[in-house]
C-alpha cells in the first residue's frame, strides 16, 4: 500500500451539451493500494464519513477506509457472488443480497457471521433498500416479487408480486415510506412501503431499467437504461412530485448506464448526477440543463458496475476487472474528474 504508479492511459474529458469533447485534463498519479476483492466487484455504498462496503463475486462482504484502502471486516456466508449491497448511513449495520436467493445482515462492531437471515426469495435478489432508521428493509428479485422485512426479527411483512417485474435495483426515498424500484419491463415503480403496493408507475421506457436513485430532498429520482452503440444508454430524470413523464434524458454513454447517484451539493453550482456504464466511463451531468460537465474513462477497468458518492467530491465505483476506484471532482477552472486511487 502506498506505492505510486503513474496511470498514462487515464484522463479527463470536458464536454459540451452535444457530446463534443473540449478539451483534456493532465494525467495524475493514482495510488496503488491492494485489491480488496479477489473477483468482479458488483455493488459499492458508503457507510461512514471514511469507510464504504463493496460485495463481489468472491462471495465476500467487505468494509474497508476509502481513503488509505486499508480492510477493516470482511464477511463470508453467502454460498454466491453478492448482488447488492446497502446500509442506513452512520449505521453499524450492513445487508448484502446474493444470488443464493437470501439477504444477510452483518454487525460492522459484531462477529464475522451474520446477525441476520432474510431468506424467502424463489429466484437471484437483485434489490436491496434499508428504511432511514434501519427498522425495515425491502428486497426484490427476478422472481417478480418484493418484499418487506423487520430487521430485527427478520420475520417477512408483507410479499407483493407483479407478473414480468424482474427487479433491477431498490431506493428508498429520504423522509418518506416510499420505495423506488427499477426493471426488466422497462418501467420505474413507486412503491407504498406501508402496505407494499404499487403507488405509482411512471410511462415505460424502451430499455431495460437497471438502476434508480433518489435525490437528497426527495424530490427527484434518476433511472438508467440498458443498450448498446449508444443506444438506449441514457439516465432518466424523474419528479416524484409531478409523476406524469420523465423530465429529462442524459445521453452520452455508448453502452448500458448500470449505476446513477445525486452528488451532494458542492464544488458545481447546481445539482449534479453522476452515471458509470459498461462502457468503462463515469460521467458527471448538470441536473436541470442536462449537460454533460465532466467524462472520465477508466481503460482496462472492464464494465463499470456502481456508484457511491461518499461527500461533495468523492466517488467511489465498482468495476468488474479493476476492483473499487476512488474518483475526485475538483474545480480548478472547470469540474473535472480524476481517479486517485485503486483498492
Amino acid at each position: 500500500m502506498g506505492k505510486l504508479q503513474s496511470k498514462t492511459h487515464l484522463h479527463t474529458s470536458k464536454y459540451r451539451a452535444d457530446g463534443s469533447a473540449e478539451k483534456r485534463g493532465p494525467v495524475t498519479a493514482v495510488q496503488q493500494h491492494g485489491p480488496v476483492h479477489a473477483e468482479a466487484v458488483t455493488s459499492v455504498a458508503a457507510l461512514k464519513p471514511d469507510l464504504c462496503v463493496s460485495g463481489g463475486k468472491d462471495k465476500s462482504v467487505v468494509v474497508c477506509n476509502w481513503r488509505s484502502g486499508a480492510v477493516l471486516r470482511r464477511f463470508i456466508g453467502h454460498e454466491r457472488e453478492i448482488t447488492k449491497v446497502t446500509c442506513a448511513l452512520d449505521s453499524h449495520r450492513v445487508f448484502s443480497a446474493s444470488r443464493d436467493k437470501t439477504v444477510m445482515m452483518w454487525e460492522l462492531l459484531g462477529t464475522s457471521g451474520p446477525r441476520q437471515h432474510f431468506p424467502g426469495h424463489e429466484l437471484v435478489v437483485t434489490g436491496l433498500a434499508v428504511s432511514p432508521d434501519a427498522s425495515h428493509l425491502c428486497t426484490g428479485s427476478r422472481d417478480n416479487t418484493v418484499c418487506k422485512w423487520d430487521v430485527e426479527t427478520g420475520k417477512r411483512l408483507c410479499r407483493a408480486g407483479i407478473s414480468r417485474n424482474l427487479v433491477t435495483h431498490l431506493c428508498w426515498v429520504p423522509g418518506e415510506p416510499y420505495v423506488v424500484q427499477a426493471s426488466e419491463d422497462k418501467m420505474i415503480r413507486i412503491w407504498d412501503s406501508r402496505e407494499l403496493h404499487v403507488a405509482h408507475t411512471f410511462p415505460g421506457k424502451r430499455h431495460i431499467q437497471t438502476c434508480c436513485d433518489v435525490s437528497q430532498d426527495g424530490r427527484y429520482c434518476v433511472s438508467g437504461s440498458g443498450g448498446f452503440a449508444g443506444e438506449g444508454c441514457e439516465a432518466t430524470l424523474w419528479d416524484l412530485r409531478q409523476t406524469r413523464s420523465q423530465v429529462r434524458e442524459y445521453r452520452g454513454h455508448l453502452q448500458t448506464t448500470a449505476a446513477c447517484v445525486f452528488l451532494p451539493r458542492g464544488l458545481a453550482p447546481g445539482p449534479v448526477i453522476a452515471t458509470s456504464s459498461y462502457d468503462r466511463r463515469v460521467k458527471l451531468w448538470d441536473q436541470d440543463s442536462g449537460a454533460c460537465l465532466a467524462t472520465l474513462c477508466l481503460q482496462g477497468a472492464g464494465p463499470l458496475a456502481s456508484l457511491a458518492a461518499c461527500d461533495a467530491s468523492t466517488l467511489l465505483c465498482g468495476s468488474f476487472n479493476a476492483g473499487i476506484r476512488l474518483l475526485q471532482l475538483s474545480n480548478r477552472t472547470d469540474l473535472e474528474l480524476e481517479e486517485v486511487a485503486a483498492f
